[in-house]
């Protein structure tokens, strides 16, 4: 099948993965105001992982209106922590209250993935990660930060698990490609069985 696919991030690694995979696609990023979104899906009291799946549907359904004869793959993660959803830091600052929230203790990583098709959702998927993070020191938050800010300013939870950020952590349970922030195995399942990969 020689379908057009669509990936609707500007994801360098969500890029990479699907490239290393042998998929065929067009990169075309979209901007939604994901901040607005997840403040009205949290007023609503609406579970972590339907914010994520909603966010990523949006993406998708912004690249499908521009490429209505593709499939598109629309992605998006949030962090849940205590029953709240952490964004983008903004600044160091942020990144550091959010860290030191988050330290000593669990929280999740939810990645959704949601491809659309005629300009309609055919199919999603949100996977779950529950990572926990080592009661480190104010001076080594200090110095990861002063090191890795630029690397991180736009990962939720300001921290990359393939990079330094691996050392915050004490402990992980789930799917390594879904804390990358795409869940490659089950996308590549169903974009197989679909014809848009070899079987």
């Amino acid at each position: 099948m020689n379908e057009r696919v669509i990936l609707a991030s500007g994801s360098p690694i969500r890029r990479e993965l699907l490239e290393r995979a042998g998929l065929v696609f067009e990169v075309m990023p979209v901007a939604v105001d994901e901040a607005a979104i997840r403040a009205g899906l949290e007023a609503e009291r609406a579970p972590p992982d339907e914010i994520a799946e909603t966010l990523a549907a949006f993406k998708a359904e912004r690249a499908a209106a521009k490429a209505p004869d593709a499939l598109v793959i629309g992605c998006d993660q949030v962090l849940a922590h205590r029953g709240r959803v952490l964004g983008k830091p903004g600044s160091p600052d942020e990144a550091r209250a959010q860290l030191r929230a988050l330290r000593g203790g669990p929280h999740e990583l939810l990645s959704a993935v949601v491809v659309y098709d005629d300009l309609k959702p055919l199919w999603r998927h949100v996977g779950k990660v529950t990572l926990t993070m080592r009661s480190f020191s104010d001076a080594f938050l200090d110095d990861y930060l002063d090191r890795n800010w630029e690397s991180v300013r736009d990962a939720v939870g300001a921290y990359k698990i393939e990079d330094e950020g691996i050392r915050l952590f004490s402990g992980i349970e789930g799917d390594y490609f879904d804390i990358l922030g795409l869940p490659l195995l089950p996308l590549l399942t169903f974009l197989t069985t679909r014809g848009a990969l070899m079987a």
